[in-house]
């Protein structure tokens, strides 16, 4: 397999879209490391908004979805007030579970950050994993996927190189 750029946004269709809020910016002067962790936490829920697991969805199927695994990748810094973009792509998926890279960037397109992430699906009345419901496993089908060209920020695993 050949290795795709590290780019990965989808400029026509951001999963979430926000800005630096004046209180995520730390004694540094940019947004603090937390903080990057929280747009990708709000871009879980706007992935699960998107499949049909918003309130509603939640709701009518008992179901919801748990992050189990996440590696986040910082590239550059992002400051006061900055657009921010989230893009997805599905890596690799089954019955019950999602495994995708969120890609993070500023409004010149430069990515800010990675997070690949293994997402859960959760029968809320067990608290056990399950399958996706019917409706969810269809969108889950339409989410974009990375195909046959593994994204470079994506498979990293984390340690000193001697």
């Amino acid at each position: 397999m050949s290795e795709a750029p590290l780019m990965t946004t989808i400029p026509d269709d951001p999963l979430f879209k926000t800005r630096v809020q004046d209180a995520w910016v730390d004694y540094n002067g940019h947004m603090n490391d937390a903080e990057y962790a929280r747009v990708f936490s709000l871009a879980v829920e706007a992935l699960m908004d998107r499949v049909g697991l918003d309130e509603a969805g939640r709701a009518e199927h008992g179901y919801t979805i748990y992050t189990l695994e996440t590696h986040l990748c910082y590239r550059q810094q992002a400051h006061r007030g900055e657009a921010l973009s989230v893009a997805l792509m599905l890596l690799d998926s089954d019955a019950k579970r999602l495994h995708v890279l969120f890609t993070l960037t500023n409004a010149d397109g430069d990515t800010l950050a990675t997070s690949e992430q293994m997402l859960m699906g959760i029968d809320i009345e067990s608290g056990r994993p399950g399958a996706f419901p019917e409706p969810v496993a269809a969108s889950v089908e339409a989410l974009p996927k990375a195909g046959d060209e593994w994204p470079k920020a994506a498979g990293r695993k984390i340690g000193i190189r001697r």
